[in-house]
């Protein structure tokens, strides 16, 4: 909008002049999928795909209810969205009684699904009971389950409650001389049905998406009616390359894709950012280097088997072999004889074979091109060879193609163009002067990576004191530290808090498999490196205590049976990997299968511990007497035979 149209609609007077309306109907989304419900979750609520599924797998196990424990939810792990009778009936009875017979539609609402590898083995997920309402959980649920549980409820409600009816509006606005003319396009609700229950979220909307006729909303107006200008805003808008995937876009479009099956949605995310092929930046998946180079090695040789619909179609021969239209015989010959094939043909090929292909594919990426129009390839060091990926013992980098007359290295990343870390360890970079040694503070490179080093070597005499250094945690890049980050660097480890349970301090600090929380003896490591210097007691409590809950590998006491009369130390019936058993300490004993654990007492248990801990001693004791005849034959066997080597030779005559 030009500077003087936008003078002119801001002192004009205006007024509606027109205002069309065209009658819509908008149909409720149907129940909850695997995969919906990790969307909506993570739209809603901000939960990950794998805690999304944790929390559903808790409401499905049930709660303890008037001393029964009641499932909340059906199962979770299900591609289809039809609903049984009984849930039907339920939902509209419901329905009636909170809301109304407007909202009730004439007939119940069935929905069948378009996915066309779905398996329907389960119906949707949905409540167990509809009259279980989320308030009259409020008390028993934790946070997340009760979020979780209200979300699916409502959705579930929804879809069987009547249309929402819109009126789509297009309402022309103009100025009083009649000089200037606007149109707004929107909606506006004429009869909220579902919508009063339940509003679909969706992912990645464009402004323009945002701004569309469906999207926004308008009051209502009439005409004649007079407008008053609050405030113009030219804009102009530019296409926008897509985003990034988020979790929910992700699952959404792997089962477009048919990739997976909805109990492995959750499990793929998680093995994406385990193997540190991506990394989550503000919700959105960013491609590590390490991922890129996979992606390039498998799509270069191959490529049939990374290609989208290939799980699709493995899928539907599986569904074949299953209805009996295809010899799953034949479908394995098929495979192996293709795969077969392809692993022979990448024998063949030399580790410089596959390197430069990866080269040519990523180089674009590693060594873009600079502002300046200089060669990202060109050697900073030597200024003549070319750089390339290059791949050693502690895998590929970025090395020069004079080695060895040239050993310039840099880590496999982005060449930003005025890299200031390629020679850092011959030019450290100084962050600024710590106020309190007033020591310089400089980012260097040494033999395992890059690292903060606060001052310079120091002779005492004939000792040399080295100055204090920490490295820098995996996750945070060269050029993100600054003075102060360096500097909390170089503070750890700091101390958090007082742990409420026992008093004993909690620390946060660096290690060698990263950063970490102590307390103690136990230790829990921090999913986000910057966590570090920032962590909470709050936060590093939970840490520690689901640490806790993992090494004991999800056993959980079945019965507690009391203190055992020696040192007053608790003994406890466990349900474990392989059975119950009993604890006290450090000691476990398995329980007989024809033992019942409920008619086990206290003395029955220390029984079994009293057993255990005989049978450990006699086995020990047996293992130091065999140790000991074989160190005593073997002294005689050496003894033997340095006799015979000072036995005189005979004498021949």
């Amino acid at each position: 909008m030009a500077i003087n149209t936008k003078r002119e609609v801001e002192s004009a007077a205006f007024q509606i002049t027109k205002v069309e309306k065209k009658r819509t109907k908008r149909n409720p989304q149907p129940p909850f999928t695997t995969s919906t419900l990790q969307q909506e979750a993570a739209r809603k609520l901000g939960f990950s795909t794998s805690q999304t599924m944790r929390v559903a797998q808790r409401l499905y196990e049930g709660i303890e209810i008037d001393s029964e424990t009641i499932g909340l939810i059906t199962y979770m792990r299900t591609d289809s969205i039809t609903l049984s009778q009984d849930a039907i009936s339920g939902s509209r009875s419901l329905i009636d009684t909170d809301y109304g017979e407007e909202y009730l539609p004439e007939k119940p609402r069935v929905f069948h699904t378009k996915a066309k590898n779905a398996q329907e083995a389960h119906e949707a997920i949905r409540p167990t009971d509809f009259f279980r309402r989320p308030q009259s959980l409020k008390g028993l649920l934790d946070n997340d389950l009760f979020r979780l549980y209200e979300l699916i409820w409502r959705r579930t409600l929804a879809s069987e409650m009547a249309e929402a009816q819109i009126d789509r509006v297009t309402i022309d606005i103009g100025s009083l001389d009649k000089k200037l003319s606007l149109r707004a396009n929107g909606q506006t609700i004429a009869f909220e049905g579902f919508l009063k229950l339940y509003r679909e979220d969706r992912d990645d909307l464009s402004k323009e998406e945002a701004d569309s006729e469906d999207e926004r909303r308008l009051p209502h107006l009439n005409e004649g009616e007079s407008s008053i200008v609050r405030e113009v805003r030219p804009e102009q808008h530019f296409t926008q390359p897509p985003p990034r995937y988020t979790e929910a876009s992700l699952v959404k479009s792997m089962e477009e894709l048919g990739i997976g099956r909805p109990s492995t949605y959750a499990s793929i995310i998680q093995v994406l950012q385990e193997r540190k092929y991506v990394q989550l930046d503000r919700k959105r998946f960013i491609p590590e280097d390490q991922g890129r180079l996979v992606v390039s090695f498998l799509s270069s040789f191959f490529r049939q088997y990374v290609e989208y619909d290939f799980t699709a179609q493995m899928e539907e021969r599986l569904d074949d072999i299953s209805g009996g239209r295809l010899d799953w015989k034949t479908v394995l010959r098929d495979f192996w004889n293709d795969f077969s094939a392809a692993i022979e043909g990448t024998k063949e090929l030399r580790v410089r074979s596959v390197l430069d292909a990866l080269d040519d594919e990523l180089g674009p990426h590693f060594f873009p091109i600079r502002e300046d129009g200089t060669d990202a390839r060109i050697c900073p060091a030597c200024n003549e060879g070319r750089l390339g990926l290059r791949l050693g013992k502690h895998g590929p980098f970025v090395g020069c193609s004079q080695y060895p007359e040239c050993k310039f290295t840099r880590k496999l990343s982005v060449d930003g163009g005025d890299d200031k870390t390629a020679d850092l360890s011959n030019n450290p970079i100084n962050l600024g002067i710590d106020p309190n040694t007033q020591k310089d503070v400089t980012i260097r490179k040494g033999p395992y990576g890059i690292y903060v080093q606060l001052g310079e070597p120091e002779e005492n005499g004939k000792k040399t004191t080295k100055p204090k250094r920490t490295s820098i945690p995996e996750g945070i890049l060269t050029s993100e530290i600054d003075l102060e980050l360096a500097l909390g660097l170089l503070d750890l480890p700091r101390d958090i808090g007082l742990h409420p349970e026992d008093g004993i301090t909690i620390q946060a600090g660096q290690g060698r498999f990263g950063p970490y929380v102590k307390h103690g003896s136990s230790y829990a490591s921090l999913p986000e490196p910057r966590d570090v210097l920032t962590i909470g007691l709050n936060h590093a409590v939970t840490l520690l205590a689901e640490k806790g809950k993992s090494r004991g590998r999800g056993a959980k006491i079945l019965r507690e049976l009391g203190n055992h009369p020696e040192d007053k130390t608790p003994v406890a019936i466990y349900d474990g990997r392989y059975g119950a058993y009993v604890k006290n300490g450090k000691t476990n004993a398995t329980i007989p299968s024809h033992r019942d654990i409920k008619d086990l007492s206290l003395e029955d248990a220390i029984a079994l511990l009293n057993e255990k801990i005989a049978k450990s001693k006699n086995s020990t004791s047996k293992k130091k007497a065999t140790s000991k005849k074989k160190a005593t034959s073997k002294k005689k066997t050496v003894k033997k035979a340095a006799m015979k080597k000072t036995e005189p030779p005979p004498v021949v005559n």
